[in-house]
């Protein structure tokens, strides 16, 4: 069909058809359910191996990995609708207070381990799990995003935005193991840490005002900016 026929999208591209809008929500779906089972076993593993080696870091990753998993269940409850556009203000906001979560769990248990007589023990859990996920989520962040943006979908462009913060995190939390149980220097992760969580507020604040995205607008509904 002719650009006349369907609204220009993001970068001049032809807008979704409503076949295409409903094959683009089920792969939304289908991204979410498998960051939430992962994000599931991911938790559980850093909880249980953070817990053993004494590690704040690997503990808050573990946490982090169950805001991922509240993300992806947000979006699979926003595409269960039939008119899921309806539910996008209410799904971002859910993502900024998610976001917004994390950022304060973050902040405090960096500063925690700074000011704490802390050292914990060389993980080598952590550090596959680490290395695991720094090499798993970017194609699952970049998955997400791609298909929010052919959606004009803001709630869906900000669970990409979590799934790359938690690609973020796990460099963080890798550089962190490795450079505790290498050179003893267990500030190292809690230092990159605030910087994580300042990025976090950024994206939960604009989640919240609506600005998670540059994405085409769903029929009668407004655009992210």
């Amino acid at each position: 069909m002719s650009a006349a026929t369907h609204p220009a999208g993001p970068h001049g591209a032809a807008a979704p058809t409503p076949e295409q809008r409903v094959r683009l929500g089920r792969r939304a779906q289908q991204l979410a359910a498998v960051s939430v089972v992962y994000n599931c076993v991911e938790a559980v593993v850093a909880i249980a191996a953070g817990m053993v080696a004494g590690s704040v870091a690997l503990v808050g990753f573990g946490l982090d990995s169950l805001v991922e998993v509240s993300s992806g269940l947000i979006i699979l409850w926003q595409f269960r609708h039939a008119l899921p556009e309806s539910r996008e203000r209410v799904a971002l906001r859910l993502m900024a207070i998610s976001f917004l979560a994390l950022a304060g769990y973050v902040t405090w248990e960096s500063l925690r381990a700074l000011v704490g007589p802390h050292e914990p023990d060389t993980s080598t859990v952590g550090i596959v799990l680490a290395s695991l996920s720094l090499a798993v989520m970017p194609f699952l962040s970049w998955a997400q995003r791609r298909t929010g943006r052919a959606l004009g979908s803001g709630a869906v462009v900000a669970d990409s935005t979590q799934t790359l913060l938690c690609t973020y995190l796990s460099a963080v939390l890798l550089l962190g193991l490795v450079l505790n149980a290498t050179l003893g220097w267990s500030w190292a992760d809690p230092v990159a840490g605030l910087v994580i969580a300042a990025v976090a507020v950024r994206e939960g604040l604009e989640a919240w005002r609506g600005e998670a995205c540059g994405c085409a607008p769903a029929p009668g509904e407004p655009g992210c900016s």
